[in-house]
């Protein structure tokens, strides 16, 4: 019998493939007045965010809750 797993809306999404969605969504300047981190707000690249969050768990787990939060709202 298979297991079961509970639905990650996250699952296959990469950290890099989130951000674009939201950087698509919301532009680099709205992103920044909802997730205050300053990679956002001062002269904002993915390559810049991405090596950011990648190192700072809670910052990712902000831009986590935001994707889901506009993906399921």
């Amino acid at each position: 019998m298979p297991e079961q797993h509970g639905h990650d809306p996250l699952h296959g999404l990469t950290l890099k493939r989130i951000l674009e969605e939201l950087v698509e969504t919301y532009g680099w300047e709205e992103l920044g007045r909802r997730i205050r981190i300053n990679c956002f707000m001062t002269d904002p690249s993915i390559a810049s965010s991405l090596k950011f969050l990648r190192k700072t768990p809670w910052a990712r787990e902000k831009v986590e809750a935001l994707y889901v939060e506009t993906q399921y709202s």
